[in-house]
């Protein structure tokens, strides 16, 4: 579009870039901060994925002045528990059995720092109900390895939507990128959406 606004996402995740295409956003660059994303004594999930969005946003924005940069990171919570971004099977298997036959929450903090440098952001959280995981669920989902690299060690895009019994909230909260809410992030910082 020409004339439109610059906009840059920070985030190397590729569902980021899929979620945004569906409501027809195409950024102009793609350009992940490397930030440490290890949380803070105390934080909370959702503090935690707010920061890290900020922090993101912040440290991309330096590099690319005049220019609207989109950030976000979800973050998977059992109780004031953050779970990891599973990189291990040991990983992986922790973060399942602690899900199995019980609730959690996926907060995504959203930040868009607008051309003028201002930083607009949120949470949002989807809440979530798991089914008790069998031994046979549960060992057949880490071979899959569709938990590689995804907060709290399952994709809910994949395989593991079958283990969800409820959901109540943003759908695209969990997969990476609550849609709605971004979309009204970035038309408040200038983006024709």
């Amino acid at each position: 579009m020409s004339g439109s606004p610059h906009l840059i996402l920070a985030s190397q995740s590729p569902r980021r870039l899929s979620l945004l295409a569906q409501i027809g956003i195409t950024p102009n660059a793609v350009s992940p901060a490397d930030i440490n994303e290890d949380p803070i004594e105390g934080e909370t999930p959702r503090g935690h994925a707010l920061r890290l969005a900020q922090e993101k946003a912040a440290k991309v924005a330096c590099d690319n002045p005049d220019k609207i940069i989109l950030a976000a990171d979800t973050v998977v919570g059992v109780g004031r528990r953050i779970l990891p971004k599973a990189e291990t099977q040991e990983e992986a298997r922790y973060c399942l059995e602690l899900m199995s036959g019980r609730g959690h929450r996926v907060f995504t903090g959203v930040a868009v720092i607008k051309a003028d440098g201002d930083m607009i952001s949120r949470v949002v959280e989807t809440r979530l109900t798991m089914k008790r995981l069998s031994t046979v669920e549960l060992q057949d989902y880490l071979k899959s390895k569709e938990w590689q690299g995804k907060a709290g060690g399952y994709g809910i895009q994949g395989r593991a939507e079958g283990f969800i019994s409820k959901l109540i909230g943003s759908y695209s909260n969990v997969v990476g990128l609550p849609l709605f809410e971004t979309r009204n992030l970035l038309q408040g910082a200038g983006y024709p959406t």
